[in-house]
């Protein structure tokens, strides 16, 4: 990204580019063979901690001393994403996946202790002050960073307001697009056939609140108690782009769920391009892109980078590829850790979900109001384990039971019809149903050990923040142990 600000010439040059790469895109969707061959992928974003538990800015460093490009950086400094090479469920796909990640994590903690840092996955870090993000080093020094953070800034017009409530009540301005680097999640990607992509993406965003509430993971934000997964409504209030005005007239915000279900992949583009305009108006002439790939297939450059700024929560990617075209399903639901077992039955969970939702004669979607779906996803980043979600034939019940007695068995049959090994489906599952059974999940317990560490000490009291720093090294030292999160225990009181 080699500007941080645009002119009006390059921003009316760039919007009737993507017109051009819309129509383009939906030429090639009709005409073209795409790749199907159902691969996944996953991406994982970090934190990074000191040796009292604070964050650390060293993420420079880090990259330089790890040296492998599955290490890259992420907005804030004390953050990293790693991301995992493409892959397949069938047999053991799921414990490789696994494996790799947890591969990928020693060796990045390895690396990092050399520097007294550690690596730490966790959806919100509870360590993170308002004081680090008002302070200009919390950004990674690269000029795409700051090139978004100053256009989410500009297209606003005004300060980035957080406000969110629960326990705790959180209120704050912020001049730069700081709270988003609180908000680091684990993304699951699906490769899917582009004319089984809408059941795919409709399936997902049915599933959207049963996700978010079994794994939530975030339930501490700048050292307050608010919704058991935090990182939902803070990234949707850090990349709002519109002033309280715009909100009252219905316009859509950026971070989106979406408002109806879909018959193509293309109407989710079609949406893009009509709804939001242009954040990062670069044109593939200013990136140096070709139109075409080695093998004849699109690039598409403005279209993609204008998706990229789309922050749905289940987002459609077009890749040219190396060989041919492909459309894939990212789901960004997810926060990241606690520990890659439990990762690792979450994409199991997934996956297997939609495999046999996607092949139900009379799909959810079908049964199910889309804003069913969407309080759903709402009330599961609230309430977390404890949630109650509607769903078809069922009417309001907890969502432990709505896993327990129907969604873990589907995804049971599903991974089956993947040629999943009998034994990983066993586990990864069983340990989704663990979590359902006990109602413990990475939320539970930091809420629960916040309490035993801290009673009911006010927010910025000193017992309040040495609490926070021992329950993020407790749940970094639980991590390393590789032990499900339902299995850990909640530190002794105070």
């Amino acid at each position: 990204m080699g500007s941080v600000r645009y002119t009006p010439r390059e921003r009316t040059l760039y919007r009737r580019k993507l017109q051009e790469n819309l129509e383009t895109f939906d030429t090639y969707l009709q005409k073209a063979d795409f790749e199907s061959k159902g691969t996944i992928g996953l991406e994982l974003e970090l934190n990074l901690i000191d040796a009292d538990g604070a964050p650390s800015l060293r993420n420079v460093e880090i990259m330089d001393a790890v040296d492998d490009a599955d290490v890259q950086s992420e907005i804030g400094a004390y953050n990293v994403e790693l991301n995992m090479p493409v892959s397949r469920v069938r047999d053991a796909g799921l414990k490789r996946l696994e494996h790799g990640i947890d591969e990928r994590l020693r060796k990045l903690r390895t690396a990092a202790q050399s520097l007294d840092v550690a690596p730490v996955s966790i959806g919100t870090l509870p360590t993170v002050t308002t004081e680090l993000l008002e302070d200009e080093s919390w950004i990674t020094p690269e000029n795409r960073y700051r090139a978004l953070s100053t256009a989410v800034v500009e297209a606003r017009g005004e300060y980035v307001g957080i406000d969110l409530s629960r326990e705790d009540h959180y209120a704050h301005e912020f001049a730069d697009l700081a709270p988003e680097s609180t908000c680091t999640s684990m993304q699951l990607h699906l490769q899917v056939a582009p004319n089984r992509f809408a059941d795919a993406w409709n399936a997902s965003q049915a599933i959207a609140g049963v996700q978010i509430a079994m794994a939530a993971n975030s339930p501490l934000f700048l050292g307050h108690r608010l919704w058991h997964e935090s990182r939902i409504p803070i990234f949707a209030q850090s990349i709002d782009t519109r002033t309280p005005e715009l909100v009252h007239q219905g316009v859509r915000p950026r971070v989106w769920f979406g408002e109806r279900w879909i018959t193509s992949v293309f109407d989710l583009f079609e949406e893009n391009v009509q709804y939001f305009p242009p954040l990062l108006p670069e044109t593939r002439e200013a990136s140096g892109r070709p139109i075409l790939t080695e093998n004849g297939t699109p690039y598409l450059h403005e279209l993609n980078l204008h998706n990229g700024t789309v922050w749905r929560w289940n987002r459609p990617i077009y890749s040219p590829g190396k060989r041919s075209a492909h459309v894939r399903l990212e789901n960004r639901i997810l926060p990241a850790g606690p520990t890659p077992v439990d990762m690792a039955a979450d994409a199991a969970f997934y996956y297997g979900l939609i495999a046999y939702l996607v092949r139900e004669n009379r799909p959810v979607w079908s049964r199910m109001t889309f804003t069913e779906a969407q309080e759903n996803f709402e009330n599961g980043a609230r309430d977390g384990i404890g949630a109650r979600l509607t769903w078809p034939r069922y009417g309001t019940l907890d969502v432990t039971e709505l896993v327990l007695e129907t969604l873990a068995p589907q995804a049971r049959a599903g991974l089956e019809e993947l040629e999943v090994d009998e034994d990983v489906i066993d586990e990864y599952i069983g340990i989704y149903e663990a979590r359902a059974r006990t109602g413990r999940n990475g939320a539970w317990w930091q809420r629960k050990a916040l309490d035993a560490l801290a009673g009911r000490s006010p927010v910025g009291s000193d017992e309040r923040n040495r609490a926070l720093r021992t329950l993020t090294l407790r749940y970094a030292e639980n991590q390393r142990s590789g032990d499900p999160v339902h299995t850990w225990e909640v530190p002794a009181q105070g």
